[in-house]
């Protein structure tokens, strides 16, 4: 049974709760996008983010709570980041892109594959990903993509691709020797990937 949830502390509290809350996520995503969810701390989180490790309790109910919290945050930037009826080519330029300004929450989902369980645990909701995949279904009945093609497999796919600058970058330094990291290749690499989509049909059109 959870324990019951305290108050901070007068000293410890914040004329501005919503500020507080964001400092808190922000804090989170580095710690989680270093260390996944079982390594990372809430003692780690709280000083980082300069408040009292009675405050991340208070306002997340604990490490599962704020993890979920960030979770939701991640939901919300991605209907920001590729709102409904972006082309396919475009999402995947987007998400590639992400790692330059959310270079944390890039590693949060590496991470949150890396410690998945199997038992759904820290999943992401099937809604989430079912538009993308309307469109490849949709796209493959237009006759755009082949038959033989198993949209499921095919956005899995796209998903790692875009993610490889921060799962794969040794990969990427040993055949390109260039940075992963920088904003150059990033840009580069994201426009490529844009390109690829477009070429094997993945964009909407006169066929």
């Amino acid at each position: 049974m959870p324990s019951p949830r305290r108050s901070p502390p007068p000293s410890a509290r914040q004329r501005d709760p919503e500020r507080t809350r964001r400092r808190i996520l922000e804090a989170a995503a580095v710690e989680f996008g270093a260390h996944g969810f079982a390594g990372a701390r809430i003692r780690a989180i709280a000083a980082r983010a300069g408040v009292n490790q009675q405050l991340v309790s208070y306002y997340f109910d604990g490490k599962e709570g704020l993890y979920q919290a960030m979770s939701q945050q991640w939901q919300q930037r991605r209907s920001e980041l590729v709102p409904a009826g972006t082309p396919m080519p475009e999402q995947v330029r987007r998400y590639a892109r992400e790692v330059l300004s959310n270079p944390a929450g890039v590693r949060v989902l590496a991470w949150s594959g890396l410690e998945y369980s199997g038992a759904g645990e820290h999943g992401a909701p099937p809604e989430m990903f079912e538009e993308s995949l309307q469109q490849l279904r949709d796209l493959q009945a237009a006759g755009r993509l082949a038959a033989e093609v198993d949209p499921v497999c095919l956005l899995v796919m796209l998903m790692s691709a875009a993610m490889a600058t921060t799962t794969l970058p040794h990969v990427i330094e040993s055949v390109s020797g260039a940075d992963p990291r920088s904003a150059e290749f990033v840009e580069h690499y994201a426009d490529q990937l844009a390109l690829v989509a477009r070429l094997i049909g993945l964009e909407a059109g006169p066929a």
